[in-house]
């Protein structure tokens, strides 16, 4: 029976506890921001598991490494030792097409595509639930339109621009996240220390809540966390607001990169100072690119980076990329023994050749090495270069440099 029920993030656990949900969906479809996808995505779970706590019943896959076929099969194959059977395929690959593929990621056919909406248009056996997420959905697909009408689809889309409607449900969402995430310690986020650490985080909610929980381990036994405590806990180096655009660049992510890049402007910062900030994040992941083409090469052999998780890059990886550091480290030395009267600036910028300055903070050298697999060498050279050109044209004669670097974003993603 076709549901066609959309619900928004805030208004889950008021549909969740409605007394009318006795014909629960057996699909059930997240998208939206990060954050509260997660949220929701843990709350209809621990949902259909009940009261029985069976984390058994839950099978959780990652889009990108599963077939079509195989999520089919999982849905369908009844179990003989719980009377629940629950599928989560995070991140699911619906609204991409196959021929933009990464290396050794699963993307789905169209034929593959009307095979799975002619599966659920039939049903899905009773008991058996298929939870699927993905950070964006096209609702002119006709998947979409097909899993809306026959699952319940849960909104978590937030308006990330800048007029007052905009601002002020970006302002209840982070209300909402902070309220649950403080209570729980039974602390108190004074007004005025909630309005810094927004503005200090940016639109970022799984970096406010991480911010959060610092600060509610900083605080001890005060039960109210203060601007005092944000200063002396968050830094703004990785809140910057121009992290959000490098970060966006890293992904790829067009739409994002140039929503970032104009609000930025209309902010008041100089056009020079993102172009040097792009220039930046690209020398990175060209810094990146290159040891990842060493390792390979010492290895004999091609190391899928995109699809290892944390742990094994820190057990194989890591120590590899500090040794790689250190051959760095030598040349930089001599170098300066070379010109030994280079003032501290230039020293400043030889230190950022270094891949891993602090090999016990792993994680953040785990994310661009991951984000680098986006790029190809060529790809990042030419970027490069063209940023490079830019900078040439804006000192040396009267240029549009905003379109140029909003051509620039653009053309990053179809760039090979």
């Amino acid at each position: 029976m076709a549901q066609n029920r959309i619900v928004k993030h805030n208004k889950l656990d008021q549909f969740l506890t409605s007394p009318s949900n006795i014909e629960f969906p057996n699909i059930i479809f997240i998208h939206g921001q990060q954050y509260l996808l997660k949220e929701a995505q843990n709350l209809i779970s621990s949902f259909l598991i009940g009261a029985s706590k069976d984390q058994f019943a839950l099978d959780t896959f990652e889009g990108g490494s599963i077939t079509m076929g195989e999520i089919i099969e999982q849905v369908s194959t009844f179990s003989f030792f719980q009377p629940k059977k629950i599928i989560l395929v995070k991140n699911i690959p619906l609204f991409q097409m196959k021929k933009n593929a990464k290396s050794g990621e699963i993307l789905f056919s169209q034929s593959e595509i009307d095979h799975f909406i002619e599966f659920i248009e039939k049903g899905i056996p009773e008991n058996h639930y298929l939870i699927l997420t993905a950070n964006n959905a096209d609702k002119r697909k006709k998947v979409f339109k097909a899993i809306k009408n026959f699952a319940l689809i849960i909104d978590c889309h937030v308006a990330t621009g800048l007029r007052k409607a905009d601002i002020d449900e970006q302002k209840v969402v982070f209300q909402t996240v902070a309220r649950k995430i403080v209570s729980k310690a039974d602390k108190i986020l004074e007004p005025r220390a909630f309005n810094l650490l927004v503005d200090l985080t940016g639109f970022d909610l799984d970096l406010f809540a991480r911010n959060l929980e610092k600060l509610i381990i900083y605080s001890g036994k005060n039960p109210n966390i203060t601007i005092t405590d944000i200063n002396a806990v968050i830094t703004r180096d990785k809140t910057d607001p121009i992290f959000d655009l490098t970060n966006a660049l890293m992904e790829k992510d067009t739409k994002q990169a140039l929503f970032y890049f104009n609000t930025l402007l209309n902010k008041g910062f100089h056009i020079l100072q993102l172009l040097r900030a792009m220039e930046n994040q690209i020398r990175k992941l060209l810094l990146v690119k290159c040891c990842t083409v060493e390792l390979n090469h010492n290895q004999n052999r091609d190391v899928n980076i995109a699809r290892m998780n944390f742990n094994a890059f820190k057990q194989t990886l890591l120590p590899q990329i500090v040794e790689y550091d250190k051959i760095t480290k030598n040349s930089i030395k001599e170098l300066n023994d070379c010109f030994s009267n280079q003032d501290a600036a230039k020293k400043k910028e030889q230190a950022k050749l270094l891949l891993a300055p602090n090999p016990k903070n792993a994680y953040p050298v785990f994310i661009i090495f991951q984000k680098s697999e986006k790029f190809s060498h060529n790809e990042l050279s030419q970027a490069l270069i063209f940023l490079s050109d830019i900078d040439y044209k804006m000192k040396s004669s009267s240029f549009d440099a905003k379109t140029a670097l909003e051509n620039f974003i653009i053309n990053l993603r179809l760039r090979h």
